[in-house]
């Protein structure tokens, strides 16, 4: 299963915006379960989300379920909440580099938002 940025940050969405601060249960439309538990277990691995491996013997692929935002979640939420900036950032590292890695997107996302409110 490919790596879906835009499923990301959704669910990093989701979760910020639930009243507890604990993640609800997951559903994004347009998505399957397994692509959320698998989006969500990368998540955790990119120090996202805190969450807990729900991978059993029966399962598609590595699975996993969130619990709440990390520090890092909430830097990426704020960095990725404008639409313009964050397609923006999106087609530049596309085209920059062929594909959309996590850690680049992340960067791209802080200079775009520091232009946007002139300290570059």
């Amino acid at each position: 299963m490919k790596r879906d940025m835009d499923l990301v940050r959704k669910i990093v969405f989701a979760i910020e915006e639930h009243p507890s601060g604990w993640a609800p249960d997951l559903v994004i439309e347009g998505h399957t379960e397994q692509q959320i538990g698998h989006h969500v277990h990368l998540m955790i691995q990119a120090g996202l989300v805190e969450g807990v491996d729900d991978t059993t013997g029966d399962s598609d692929g590595p699975s996993a379920m969130a619990t709440s935002l990390t520090w890092s979640g909430h830097e990426f939420a704020a960095a990725a909440r404008n639409d313009t900036v964050w397609n923006k950032a999106k087609v530049l590292v596309k085209d920059k580099v062929g594909g959309i890695g996590f850690g680049l997107l992340a960067e791209v996302l802080k200079q775009q938002a520091k232009h946007a409110v002139g300290l570059v």
